[in-house]
């Protein structure tokens, strides 16, 4: 599984319907149970980004199809990026000349 972190905005459609978010939210962490992955954590937050959404997938394929998905429907825009770990880091680390 790997770790994504996506930095959510939302869409015009998105912020006039702001009060639906938690529920949209809800059927997010739906749909990625359904996709064998899990939602570690959303935030709501202040600054550049509306929310911020952590979550561990299988893989790219997998985490594509749900950002495609989500962003489809209209009310968010992501920016995504792929965590590593410090136990996933050193195995790449020590390939480094």
């Amino acid at each position: 599984m790997a770790i994504y972190i996506s930095l959510i905005s939302f869409t015009d459609q998105g912020i006039r319907n702001v009060k639906q978010s938690p529920e949209r939210a809800q059927a997010f962490r739906d749909m990625v149970e359904k996709a064998g992955a899990t939602v570690k954590a959303i935030y709501w937050t202040l600054g550049n980004y509306d929310l911020v959404a952590i979550t561990d997938v299988p893989d790219d394929a997998t985490a594509m199809t749900l950002l495609l998905t989500t962003g489809s429907l209209g009310n968010i825009r992501t920016q995504t990026l792929k965590g590593f770990s410090a136990e996933e880091m050193a195995p790449i680390l020590a390939k480094l000349p």
